[in-house]
């Protein structure tokens, strides 16, 4: 049986073979990492950081007014939420004409992240709905409003079976 010559074109072919490749597959990859970038936390470091002594007056705000907010949010059998949230305030009276807002972000992809517009359903009680909410790990933002300025919010993590 006669066999063919390793010959010098044949070794550039077949290192061109296989770093074209290897440069292939490492393209494809880059181009999913970059399309798939919604792990991160915010959209601009840089503008995250501008506004970062404003968020830590408002936190502080927040924490002077000893507000008691509680918030209950349930998957529904049909596959959607119900998300309440009942606002005290330091002496537990009620805080009624708030406009409360909420959000189900996904831990890892922004782009799963769910709005929940929630209106006043008695003095101090906010109810609102979301459909479609998989099961698994939530962080559950909610953020209280008053005359246009942001008087509340917070952030937690939520388990929904």
């Amino acid at each position: 049986m006669a066999t063919k010559p390793l010959t010098g074109t044949k070794v550039f072919l077949m290192l061109v073979a296989f770093f074209g490749v290897v440069i292939g597959v490492n393209v494809t990859m880059m181009k999913l990492a970059i399309a798939t970038l919604p792990g991160t936390d915010a959209d601009s470091p840089y503008a995250a950081g501008l506004t970062y002594d404003r968020e830590i007056s408002a936190a502080q705000d927040q924490a002077a007014r000893k507000w008691k907010v509680n918030a209950h949010v349930e998957r529904r059998t049909d596959g959607g939420a119900v998300l309440q949230v009942e606002a005290r305030d330091a002496s537990g009276q009620p805080i009624a004409g708030l406009k409360f807002g909420g959000r189900l972000e996904r831990p890892t992809d922004k782009r799963a992240d769910l709005a929940v517009e929630l209106s006043e359903i008695g003095i101090g009680l906010y109810r609102g709905n979301a459909a479609s909410v998989a099961p698994g790990q939530w962080d559950l933002v909610i953020e209280g409003e008053a005359r246009g300025t942001r008087v509340f919010m917070s952030r937690n993590r939520v388990i929904l079976n």
